[in-house]
């Protein structure tokens, strides 16, 4: 393990919070030929578990629907942190990051989507909370759960 990973370390805490409170994360996944799909995306945190979603067709499903073994990394940048000369070399960056390595699958049931849509609407779009999410919506979206087998957290300021 590096230094940093071993001084600098999140607590589980800090880890929750990072998760709930930033917009945007990075799934990567693996193609057929073993290359990996990387794609910025939003999520949710529920139930010790990530869930995302999106269109039902589409790179990301195939791959998952072939090798469901996935990354997550989720980046907060802070700033940066100057040195006292201002040399370029020993400027170095504030931020907080999450890694988590987990499987995914696709959630059928429509009562599982249907809290899962209701909680990502909670978090971005609040204001619209209290609207029904018809079931040809729920149907037509896919939801992906990521169940995370690995997590470790970062920082540095």
């Amino acid at each position: 393990m590096q230094y940093r990973m071993k001084t600098h370390q999140l607590t589980l805490e800090q880890i929750t919070h990072l998760l709930q409170e930033s917009e945007t994360g990075t799934l990567a996944t693996i193609n057929h030929d073993g290359t990996p799909y990387i794609v910025p995306i939003h999520f949710i945190l529920l139930n010790g578990c990530i869930y995302l979603h999106g269109l039902s067709v589409g790179q990301k499903l195939d791959n998952i629907r072939e090798n469901p073994v996935i990354c997550f990394n989720v980046y907060k940048m802070e700033g940066l942190l100057l040195d006292e000369k201002e040399t370029p070399c020993d400027t170095n960056t504030q931020y907080q990051s999450v890694t988590m390595q987990g499987k995914a699958r696709l959630i059928d049931s429509l009562e599982h989507k249907r809290k899962v849509l209701q909680a990502i609407v909670n978090k971005y779009v609040p204001k619209l909370s209290d609207k029904v999410l018809p079931d040809n919506m729920i149907k037509g979206t896919s939801v992906i759960e990521i169940m995370i087998e690995n997590i470790t957290g970062k920082y540095w300021k």
